[in-house]
């Protein structure tokens, strides 16, 4: 018997230009008396957490900030942080500011903080346990300074796991922000390298969440069976062309002219609403694919990114076998495939089948920056068996997938995207 139900969740939402000058209040409405501010130290120079924890003693929240959470975190980074903030405690709420490295750092601080154990104990199989969280977890505002990641309404924090040179993450619902407030001013700032890389995480989101094996074809759950990544789904459906729309308009100006306000604000909205698809529906090839990319660089430095650090973003990451993914899965769903073509570039040639969203993908890329292909980021042929290995240990997210996918057709993935142009 095939599935019937779907599930649909979201964060509370704020959204608009001035929307993070009201944090304070919203805290004092969930109850908060002592926040923690969860940074990292470049948004930290830039004062707006600072801001965020001074405006809250108005309204009766006392707050500190932590600024030392990591671009890309790792099992380690978000150790140091859970270190840090059970030292510093007790807290009856978290306040995360930034990108998602941010707040995906104080989903695990909140987990780790309410409920019993170690990472390791959470994080999804099977590099980790997989065990889902036994108490509530507390109020978690979630604030994102860069539009992409789609942290702020999904129930996953992402990580590298050092010991096993892999990226992976911990799910499970109660990690969902209480509140997203997404305020487009923030983002202004953000170079265009980070633009971007964040951008192709967007588009990413809403196209494999479109993309995604339907709901319908899942085999019928129990109640205490479901999960938030459910296939997709209308709801999620809605949500995906939306942003993808959205996105055609002004991906590209945001990345040439940072200052576009309007731009900006686009983008925002087109973040929102692929997080609020995706968070439901769930990613599948390009995501799985990326968490090894970014897992097992050497030696790459994007612009954009602090200069000291190796390391490819998770949005570049993702965009890097998109195309070629997105050729494999073709077959599954075409109409959907050439649907998503039209509404990203509404000339894209359709009677390319197979070729036409690819094409529009490797245009998009070309034009904004984001490299030529894995092997632009330091990767070999001779790499592929350790990819596709890394990839394979992503059964979460390959579950999705609307195709069966196996140790070959990823193999084949990650050779066809060694050079894309």
């Amino acid at each position: 018997m095939t599935e019937t139900v779907f599930t649909y969740g979201a964060p509370g939402l704020k959204f608009g230009d001035g929307a993070s000058d009201e944090i304070g209040y919203d805290l004092a409405q969930l109850g908060a008396t002592r926040a923690l501010v969860v940074t990292d130290p470049g948004v930290a120079a830039t004062g707006l957490p600072t801001r965020v924890a001074e405006q809250m003693a108005q309204f009766g929240v006392e707050a500190l900030i932590f600024d030392g959470v990591r671009v890309e975190p790792t099992d380690a980074s978000m150790q140091a942080a859970i270190d840090w903030a059970r030292a510093h405690g007790p807290w009856d709420a978290f306040v995360a500011v930034g990108g998602g490295s941010s707040i995906d750092t104080a989903k695990a601080v909140n987990l780790l903080l309410t409920n019993p154990g170690e990472l390791m104990d959470y994080i999804n199989a099977p590099v980790g346990a997989g065990k889902a969280p036994s108490r509530p977890l507390l109020p978690l505002v979630a604030v994102p300074t860069t539009t992409g990641t789609g942290a702020e309404s999904t129930t996953i924090c992402v990580m590298d796991v050092l010991a096993q040179r892999v990226k992976t993450g911990i799910s499970h619902q109660r990690l969902r922000p209480t509140l997203a407030v997404v305020d487009p001013v923030l983002t202004m700032t953000q170079p265009a390298g980070v633009t971007a890389s964040a951008g192709m995480d967007i588009l990413c989101h809403a196209l494999e969440s479109y993309t995604a094996r339907p709901y319908t074809s899942n085999p019928r759950k129990q109640p205490q069976q479901r999960v938030p990544y459910c296939g997709s789904n209308p709801i999620s459906d809605m949500w995906s062309e939306r942003s993808m729309a959205l996105l055609a308009s002004s991906f590209r100006r945001a990345v040439q002219h940072g200052d576009d306000a309007d731009a900006r604000r686009e983008m925002a909205l087109a973040a929102t609403f692929a997080g609020l698809g995706f968070g439901n529906a769930g990613v599948h090839i390009p995501h799985a694919n990326a968490y090894p990319i970014a897992g097992q660089v050497r030696e790459f430095h994007p612009a954009g990114y602090p200069e000291h650090e190796s390391l490819v973003p998770h949005g570049m990451a993702v965009a890097l076998t998109a195309p070629e993914a997105f050729r494999f899965t073709f077959e599954a769903a075409p109409e959907r495939h050439l649907r998503a073509a039209a509404l990203l570039a509404p000339d894209a040639d359709l009677a390319d089948g197979p070729a036409a969203l690819p094409t529009v993908l490797v245009d998009l890329m070309r034009d904004i920056g984001i490299p030529a292909g894995v092997g632009a980021v330091g990767f070999f042929d001779s790499d592929v068996d350790d990819l596709v290995e890394g990839a394979l240990k992503q059964q979460r997210l390959l579950a999705t997938a609307p195709r069966e996918v196996d140790a070959d057709s990823l193999g084949a993935i990650f050779r066809r995207s060694m050079s894309l142009w």
